[in-house]
């Protein structure tokens, strides 16, 4: 973080998005989380890491940010990325669901579980404001009140084996667009060593 200041309340985001072989959209993607509405950068936002396997055609894109910054800055990755990737023509050996396939949050510093399930939740539903065709399906403590693992709804959801996911119900949003894909699960972990 450019900031070191004593008590910055932390949050952090492994954004997984269904591209590593175009380096330049994965730069775009990374990119737009660290700018402001009006364009500029925002000093309070960082890129940690991006990791790309183009073998699975998945990169991790790691953000942090402040608790009260975090959700803008991946729902603006996000609307990045789902301009950007075309899931009728992704292909990559990793099974993956969507443009933006997955959305952690993890509590490094001062932030308590409640605060990341209210950023997921308020980003998730953003995002099916935002993005037409965006399906969201939550778990773990952003999946309120029944905080289903991933495990299951990864079994739920049919997760490694590629189908018609137009009969899914999503827990927000309509029924995935082809073009977005599973668009989007959410998920929140109590400390990060409880992965």
């Amino acid at each position: 973080m450019s900031s070191c200041r004593v008590g910055l309340r932390l949050a952090a985001c492994l954004l997984n998005i269904s591209e590593a072989r175009k380096k330049c959209i994965v730069e775009n993607i990374a990119k737009a989380a660290l700018l402001e509405r009006n364009g500029q950068r925002h000093p309070e936002i960082s890129v940690l890491n991006v990791f790309s396997d183009p073998e699975y055609n998945r990169s991790v894109i790691t953000i942090a940010a402040s608790i009260d910054e975090l959700g803008n800055s991946v729902l603006a990755a996000c609307l990045e990325a789902f301009q950007s990737i075309d899931m009728e023509v992704q292909e990559g050996i990793h099974p993956c669901l969507g443009a933006v396939d997955l959305i952690p949050i993890y509590p490094p510093s001062g932030v308590g579980v409640e605060e990341c399930g209210a950023v997921a939740r308020s980003l998730a539903e953003n995002l099916v404001l935002s993005v037409p065709g965006c399906s969201v399906f939550l778990f773990g403590e952003a999946d309120l009140p029944e905080k289903r693992p991933l495990v299951q709804r990864r079994k739920q959801l049919g997760w490694f084996t590629r189908r018609d996911f137009s009969t899914l119900k999503s827990d927000l949003g309509a029924a995935p667009a082809r073009r977005c894909g599973l668009t989007v699960t959410l998920r929140l972990f109590k400390q990060a060593r409880d992965k």
